[in-house]
């Protein structure tokens, strides 16, 4: 049985696997949490709500990314994305904080694309700080 958990192409797809249902766990975690529904506002052409959404695709897969490189047991690594996710969650909610002349949610849902942008580039960058950090 050790032989089977030890083959590249098993390894491969459970961490493919895991990562796939933690993206869809993590996203459905963001959706509770901002006052739009992000696939109800893509359907509709909005391209803010897409590249908010596109940068938490990306930065989860990132931070999963690193935790992959560095952790050989799945448990770790899933322990280790978990925490990588909580942290770009905080950092969503700091910059909704930093933003006390208008809110993130709102502006994002109205379709206002300068800050869809800016949210996705907080993502994708924090992603690669937490990535960075994760040993």
């Amino acid at each position: 049985m050790n032989a089977f958990w030890e083959n590249e192409t098993i390894h491969i797809a459970a961490n493919f696997s895991v990562v796939i249902l933690c993206l869809v766990l993590f996203l459905a975690i963001f959706e509770l949490v901002t006052k739009y529904k992000n696939w109800e506002e893509i359907e509709k052409g909005n391209m803010a709500v897409a590249m908010a959404t596109g940068g938490k695709i990306f930065g989860i897969a990132n931070i999963f990314r690193y935790s992959i490189d560095h952790h050989d047991s799945l448990l770790t690594m899933i322990g280790w994305g978990v925490y990588g996710f909580v942290l770009l969650l905080i950092g969503y909610f700091i910059y909704e904080f930093l933003t006390p002349k208008f809110n993130i949610d709102d502006e994002i849902a109205n379709d206002n694309r300068a800050v869809g942008f800016i949210s996705m580039v907080i993502s994708i960058g924090l992603s690669f700080v937490i990535g960075a950090s994760i040993r």
